[in-house]
């Protein structure tokens, strides 16, 4: 598998993209700023980046331009931001970042973006659409960094089966059995979006992704190939 380096001054989104690519199979080094992310860089060299835009000390694009000016932009970088505008994530683009990330981030585009990012080098990975096409006013950030590239898959599901339960059985096995059909039908619901997940079921993202896992729900839905 690969090694990613994470950079974000948010713990909760360290440890959670920590703990999904680290279930993935990566390797995961941590940054929470800039002067880290640089010592990460040079000692891990990293096969992917994924790179917060607002940070305390420098933030994530002028970090992707330091390193784009020092010859150090060998491996793609996926910029991640809950507040950036069209014009950052237009200018990162044009730095050499192969993609966006709009927070929440959901679980379906994250393994997406480095699934991308890991099949093709830095050098190729930048979206062709923004330099062919204007950039509308009406476009979202993450449009307009990726071209659409990365927009969420949604499987289509059609309607949900009617559930059935046998109750003559342990009371632990029912309620696993329950709580499977239970998460189920909410990703469905919500295109996978675990945010949206989170919050109609009363779980903190970190403890739900946990419980899908230990009921064995498929996260993927078979949206994503196997490297």
């Amino acid at each position: 598998m690969a090694n990613i380096l994470v950079v974000d001054d948010e713990l909760g989104i360290r440890d959670l993209l920590s703990e999904i690519l680290n279930d993935e199979g990566h390797a995961v080094e941590l940054a929470e700023n800039a002067s880290q992310a640089r010592a990460a860089r040079l000692q891990a060299r990293p096969d992917l980046v994924l790179l917060d835009i607002w940070m305390p000390d420098t933030d994530g694009v002028t970090l992707l331009k330091e390193w784009s000016s020092a010859g150090l932009l060998t491996m793609p970088v996926v910029m991640m931001s809950g507040h950036a505008t069209i014009d950052t994530a237009v200018e990162a683009t044009r730095i050499g970042a192969m993609a966006f990330l709009e927070k929440p981030i959901t679980l379906q585009k994250l393994l997406k973006a480095v699934e991308q990012g890991l099949a093709k080098p830095a050098e190729k990975a930048r979206p062709a659409a923004l330099n062919h096409a204007p950039v509308a006013n009406d476009m979202t950030v993450e449009f307009a960094m990726t071209g659409g590239a990365l927009a969420e898959v949604c499987a289509e599901l059609g309607p949900m089966p009617e559930q059935s339960f046998i109750l003559d059985k342990p009371l632990r096995e029912a309620r696993d059995e329950f709580e499977k059909a239970y998460f189920e039908f909410h990703l469905a619901k919500e295109s996978g979006s675990m945010t949206r997940v989170a919050e109609k079921t009363g779980l903190e993202r970190t403890h739900l992704y946990r419980k899908l896992k230990q009921l064995g729900v498929d996260l993927s839905r078979g949206k994503r190939s196997q490297y």
